[in-house]
């Protein structure tokens, strides 16, 4: 049991676990999520960290799209974004890259979901480890974590 599985049992959110053998060759995390689980890749969001003005952000993007950093920036209410590198990701986080989770980080940072993710009826994202998902609704994302949605995807 991830923490991230963990935070949302305690919420009391309606959430379903998707579980697939996760390939250490896979160039991309999500996009390997999406193919073996069978979805459509907007479904599916990638989970990043940037800083915004020296603040760290969690951004979530759909898998087939990048991270607007000026976009990032903007909802912020700053002026400039940078992506976190991969080894501060995971301290922050507790998570390893391809697994981190916006829920149940050790540390609850601010938030900002593509505003596309208001057309699906649920999302997938990471649950805390290689090749497991968690799929919930995008109201449920934001309440647990305080997240907003913006225009962030590229």
């Amino acid at each position: 049991m991830t923490p991230a599985v963990k935070a949302a049992e305690k919420a009391g959110v309606d959430f379903q676990l998707h579980a697939y053998e996760h390939d250490p060759q896979a160039g991309s995390y999500g996009r390997e999520a999406a193919e073996c689980l069978g979805l459509a890749p907007e479904r599916v969001f990638k989970t990043l960290l940037a800083e915004v003005d020296g603040k760290v952000q969690v951004a979530m993007v759909p898998v087939d799209h990048s991270l607007d950093l000026k976009a990032l920036a903007r909802a912020a209410g700053g002026k400039k974004a940078a992506m976190v590198d991969g080894p501060r990701a995971e301290r922050l986080t507790g998570y390893v890259l391809g697994g981190i989770s916006p829920l149940g980080q050790k540390k609850r940072l601010p938030l900002w979901l593509d505003d596309s993710a208001h057309r699906q009826p649920s999302l997938y994202m990471s649950a805390g480890r290689r090749g497991l998902e968690i799929e919930m609704a995008p109201a449920d994302l934001l309440a647990l974590t305080g997240g907003r949605l913006a225009p962030l995807a590229r």
